[in-house]
């Protein structure tokens, strides 16, 4: 990155940064070759650079936490569709003077990233997704979802909830890790417990700046999935749990059959939440993709 709009940025900061497509709020830090980092349901640039955190150990790269479009500071405006987000992603990168980039995704910031893979392929050096949503779902929503609609209409329930769990993590946790042991041993992790908490506090924040997008993400997620993945050409690491009960793992599995240079990380017994029961065979595996594939 070498424009003003990148430079003396305090560590994993948010800030809002004008495009020639709308204005976008992500954090910048770190130095060498960008990671642009994409948040799914309920989050927001906050939760991108929790994905980055948690998924990149270490330093080396330079990373991009985008809030997208209906979360946070970024407006849905009209970039409603993966294909208009992944423009946006694009026109970010123009404003901060970055000319390529990787894309670490997770779950439902998967259709944006294919997309900026698709759309943007000679600006992308190679795709990351994590538990990503990557073709037409059709689980139903979870009866939580629509229990956080009526929660963002009454901030003071909000705040009461989120102290109650932050009091009390286990129970949060198991709702997302329903395998008791399972959860229990990524609740004692140092690394990894301190993190899920953190996550799920964080979608009881700032919740009615969440949701836009989160509606407008169920909304793309239903429709057909006609992406011409097999012109994916840079290197692809998908990595997903068996027991996903939010995205199908066949998804995934369907998806590293149709690219070209795909990498398949199968996590047994992993949930949807794999990303911190599994944390470090994650990062072992993701660190070792980005190196492998870092332009020179």
């Amino acid at each position: 990155m070498n424009t003003a709009a990148g430079q003396g940025l305090g560590a994993q900061q948010p800030v809002l940064i004008p495009t020639a497509l709308g204005v976008v709020e992500c954090a910048v830090w770190g130095e060498g070759p960008v990671v642009l980092a994409l948040h799914g349901a309920m989050g927001g640039y906050d939760q991108s650079v929790m994905l980055a955190r948690a998924a990149v150990e270490g330093s080396g790269f330079q990373f991009v936490a985008v809030s997208r479009p209906g979360y946070l500071g970024t407006p849905l405006g009209e970039a409603r569709e993966p294909e208009r987000q992944a423009d946006l992603c694009a026109a970010l990168l123009d404003a901060l003077g970055i000319q390529q980039a990787a894309v670490l995704a997770i779950s439902g910031g998967g259709q944006c990233a294919l997309q900026f893979a698709l759309r943007h392929a000679g600006r992308c050096w190679g795709l990351v997704l994590v538990s990503a949503c990557t073709a037409q779902l059709r689980v139903r929503l979870p009866l939580r979802f629509h229990l956080l609609k009526l929660m963002a209409r009454l901030p003071w329930l909000t705040a009461r909830l989120r102290e109650k769990a932050a009091q009390r993590p286990e129970e949060s946790a198991q709702r997302a890790i329903r395998d008791a042991e399972l959860c229990r041993r990524t609740l004692a992790d140092p690394v990894a417990g301190p993190m899920l908490t953190e996550l799920q506090l964080s979608t009881m924040e700032n919740m009615s700046r969440r949701l836009p997008g989160t509606q407008n993400d169920i909304v793309q997620s239903r429709r057909a999935f006609e992406y011409p993945v097999e012109q994916i050409a840079m290197p692809v690491l998908l990595v997903h749990g068996t027991v996903d009960e939010v995205v199908p793992f066949a998804d995934s599995r369907s998806l590293a059959e149709r690219l070209p240079l795909s990498e398949l990380l199968v996590l047994e017994g992993g949930p949807h939440v794999s990303l911190f029961t599994h944390l470090h065979e994650i990062r072992g595996r993701v660190r070792r993709f980005l190196e492998g594939h870092r332009p020179a």
